[in-house]
């Protein structure tokens, strides 16, 4: 019973990161479900491909929101339930986790850069606003959200070390880091491919698709009607 609060906030956090804003907010504006078009990555970026400003910033802070909320209820309310740094440490990263394998989702979520940052927010502001802009300035030169936001996973434990030293925020911190360059895999070789998606990039509706009809009447003539007319011809000429 003595870490039964510490695995039932684990387990709440996880939970509260199981739900997929990119797709409950989509389904609200009446968008396309945001796994079925672009990178098919629920999140903010691909729900603003779908030309919807107001529902990619809704999506992008209700995602960060998730990762915020169950980590300040651990440091405001865990001391009454005798819950730890450490625990409160894996408070943040299982909302995390809960954003790339959704429970509600058949464990099939995003790529949890905004559930990250919100995490990152909650642990130490500081260190929040560090990681955001390093992730805004990459996006501003470069405009690929996936460049920012490796290299804004990359620097993120760096701060830590660096800045606050080596504390159990450090290893979830890192853990979120390896797991979201892991997610980013495939947006990685269409950056060295330079086929990755631009910030903004709308990508081609269901309708852009057009179908080749071909006539009817264009047919190739028979090798044998050929045959059949050459034989008729010198059949003319005896």
């Amino acid at each position: 019973m003595q870490y039964l609060p510490s695995v039932l906030a684990v387990l709440l956090a996880y939970l509260i990161g199981s739900v997929s804003f990119a797709v409950v907010v989509s389904r609200l504006f009446g968008l396309e479900d945001p796994r079925s078009y672009g990178s098919g990555n629920p999140g903010a970026t691909n729900v603003l491909r779908s030309g919807s400003r107001a529902a990619a910033l809704l999506t992008l802070a209700l995602d960060a929101l998730k990762g915020f909320v169950p980590v300040l209820l651990a440091l405001v309310y865990g001391p009454r339930f005798g819950l730890g740094e450490t625990t409160v440490a894996f408070v943040g990263l299982a909302a995390f986790v809960g954003d790339l394998w959704p429970l509600f989702f058949r464990f099939k979520g995003g790529k949890g850069v905004a559930t990250a940052a919100g995490v990152l927010f909650a642990f130490n502001p500081w260190l929040g606003l560090a990681t955001v802009l390093s992730w805004a300035i990459i996006a501003a030169f470069f405009h690929y959200s996936s460049l920012a936001s490796l290299v804004a996973a990359l620097f993120a434990p760096f701060y830590q070390l660096l800045v606050w030293g080596l504390t159990p925020t450090l290893l979830a911190i890192s853990a979120m880091s390896l797991l979201l360059m892991w997610r980013h895999q495939p947006n990685m070789v269409k950056l060295l491919n330079g086929t990755e998606s631009r910030l903004g990039a709308k990508p081609p509706g269901p309708s852009s698709a057009r179908t080749v009809k071909h006539p009817v009447n264009q047919h190739p003539v028979a090798p044998h009607s050929q045959s059949h007319g050459s034989h008729g011809h010198k059949k003319g000429h005896k």
